[in-house]
């Protein structure tokens, strides 16, 4: 079996590569980064640490690779694939696809069976949204052949991957927890599971229960941390006053996500406890720079802290803390983030609320919106930093 997976980084190859090869796939590489694909045709094999207290390491083997800019030999890995997966950001989908429509077609006019193509992304609906930018890319006739044999099934995953310094290019190190959720529903049937996969007929509830809590108190740490002046996640974390603010916007997520989807409080609290757990992990170094990196996208209306805070809102819940952390990505200041950069350069032209309400899409007046700005005058006032 051949799975072709987009995306040589630490998470394609410290997350889904391995899963894969453990499932007993021969896992093709698709990537433009000539060194790791120069390597992993040569080695055929990388290893892949736990950041544990023993260090465990598990050696994947049975890898290989092709040059994601050779638009031929993608689609002919498509065209031949059992299982299609991605792990290069949501932002860069769109340069895959056409690659993979072409690979459909050559599926098509050759008669090769059904298929798999799951982006494993860090966003809600990214086979979806891949499956949008591929059938850009084929004419009617094409799609409606595509729809009988292409299956996009959404997914979900989870699993830190710190910014790495290794001298090996292929070594990568991982955090122990892992998660992918796969929407069974848009599945063929017969369908080969992929081992540590778990299959689920309603994605949703999973989804946002990891952009909710993970994510949201991921970048809660990254954006506190930085204003106090730390540098990695796990220093933040060891900051009792920084713990206290990422579980008391947890606990609002976690209002928000029991009332919607009916989680057990006593079980979503321990999941709140490990997710907490896993930011203070002493093994791992994970920069604030690369977890808060681009805010603006965090800040966007159907991202990890605007929606929560919105929903929040229409269930009767304050969200404080939610505005809180907002506020702290409005301060974020990462000369090396584009992101970034153009929001700060935003609120230095346009003012910080009319740049808020342009990200957030929440409107000036909005009580979540003036709980943002007080939380924002806050930091900009170290007077008022106990009044919110």
């Amino acid at each position: 079996m051949k799975a072709l997976h987009f995306g040589a980084g630490n998470i394609g190859r410290g997350f889904i590569g391995l899963l894969l090869s453990q499932s007993g796939y021969e896992v093709i590489f698709s990537d433009v980064n000539q060194v790791l694909v120069s390597e992993l045709r040569k080695r055929g094999a990388y290893t892949v640490t736990l950041a544990n207290a023993a260090k465990d390491q598990l050696q994947v083997t049975g890898v290989t690779a092709i040059d994601g800019t050779k638009i031929d030999d993608v689609a002919a890995a498509v065209a031949e694939a059992d299982l299609v997966t991605t792990a290069v950001g949501v932002n860069i989908l769109k340069h895959i696809a056409a690659g993979i429509a072409r690979g459909i077609q050559k599926r098509i006019d050759s008669g090769k069976g059904r298929l798999a193509i799951i982006a494993c992304e860090n966003a809600i609906g990214g086979s979806t949204q891949l499956k949008e930018h591929v059938y850009g890319h084929l004419d009617e006739e094409t799609k409606a052949k595509a729809s009988e044999i292409i299956a996009f099934p959404d997914a979900a995953v989870d699993r830190i991957v710190p910014i790495q310094h290794h001298e090996d290019p292929l070594a990568v190190t991982v955090e122990p927890f892992y998660e992918w959720v796969v929407d069974e529903s848009a599945m063929f049937e017969g369908y080969k599971p992929v081992g540590g996969v778990h299959y689920v007929q309603n994605l949703m509830p999973y989804i946002e229960r990891k952009l909710f809590t993970v994510n949201t108190g991921h970048c809660a740490a990254a954006y506190l941390g930085s204003l106090e002046g730390y540098e990695t996640i796990q220093q933040a974390m060891a900051d009792e006053t920084i713990v206290r603010d990422v579980k008391a916007t947890l606990k609002e997520t976690g209002a928000v996500l029991v009332a919607q989807y009916g989680f057990d409080q006593t079980e979503h609290d321990r999941y709140i406890e490990k997710i907490i757990g896993r930011f203070r992990n002493d093994q791992l170094t994970d920069e604030v720079t690369r977890v808060g990196r681009s805010p603006i996208r965090k800040l966007s209306p159907n991202d990890r802290l605007a929606k929560p805070a919105m929903q929040a809102h229409e269930r009767g819940i304050k969200p404080v803390q939610l505005a809180k952390v907002m506020a702290a990505a409005l301060s974020f200041v990462n000369a090396d983030d584009p992101e970034a950069v153009l929001l700060q350069q935003s609120i230095k032209d346009k003012g910080v609320r009319q740049t808020a309400a342009e990200y957030t899409s929440i409107p000036a007046g909005h009580p979540v919106f003036e709980l943002i700005m007080d939380s924002y005058e806050a930091i900009s006032d170290p007077r008022k930093k106990n009044t919110v």
